[in-house]
């Protein structure tokens, strides 16, 4: 193959490509059988099959037990603020955003305390085994899940104090770092890394993705003078959402 030129597997289905997004194909409508598809074409079965596995990798079609192939329905992404802690707020981002948005977002949570994994205690600066705060959160938009988030907070840091659990006691429900000033622990920083990665089987149930659909995954840790104080990962479908950054110039 000489440079330029593609596998006719990936030229059929980026022709079939073309016609979905053109509206040629819409929703619902039923994908060519592979039959169909060979004769249009002028190429094997093989060509055919590996050119349907495509698109259905890419989530643009989606099979029906004993009916057929058939074009999915795409979401308009919607925006995901990612603005940074505003003085003078006691909420965390995700509340910020859904008040300033006037939209009606409802989280669950769960927290629990556990050992430090390897990677974790690596971001937080803390040996693997560690005892941990770990809280894991569902957010939904008009009861939607957009949303899933895990957090570790090393207890040395908060255990025995007020703010041990995020989301009970006097801040519960306060941003991370509302809840570390109230011990004393001046939050000054705080990083993100963002990354993609296809969904894994439980993040897709609670999304209501397809298997094998891309999502965003945030890692966020926060700092006080250069101590890592919380770190969490935050994972967004792909194909529903964008995240939008606004940061201040200083």
């Amino acid at each position: 193959m000489t440079f330029g030129e593609q596998p006719a597997y990936l030229r059929v289905a980026g022709d079939l490509r073309r016609k979905i997004v053109d509206g040629s194909l819409p929703p619902h409508a039923r994908l060519p059988s592979q039959a169909r598809i060979r004769e249009e074409y002028g190429v094997s079965d093989t060509v055919a099959l590996e050119a349907r596995k495509v698109l259905m990798a890419e989530g643009l079609v989606e099979g029906r037990s004993g009916s057929g192939t058939y074009v999915r329905e795409q979401p308009v992404p919607r925006r995901v603020a990612r603005s940074g802690y505003r003085t003078g707020s006691t909420s965390t981002p995700f509340r910020q955003e859904q008040a300033e948005s006037g939209a009606r977002g409802t989280w669950e949570s769960n927290s629990e305390q556990t050992a430090a994994p390897s990677e974790i205690a690596k971001r937080l600066g803390i040996e693997p085994g560690e005892r941990v705060m770990r809280t894991r959160y569902v957010f939904r938009d008009a009861g939607e899940a957009m949303m899933l988030s895990t957090s570790w907070e090393p207890l040395a840091v908060t255990g025995r104090t007020p703010v041990m659990l995020p989301e009970e006691g006097p801040l519960g429900g306060s941003g991370v770092v509302d809840r570390m000033a109230a011990i004393d622990v001046v939050v000054d920083n705080v990083v993100e890394e963002v990354g993609a990665r296809p969904g894994l089987a439980e993040e897709i149930l609670l999304l209501g993705g397809v298997p094998g659909h891309v999502v965003l995954v945030i890692g966020r840790t926060y700092y006080a003078s250069g101590r890592a104080v919380e770190t969490a990962d935050v994972v967004v479908p792909a194909d529903r959402y964008r995240l939008a950054y606004h940061l201040p110039v200083r």
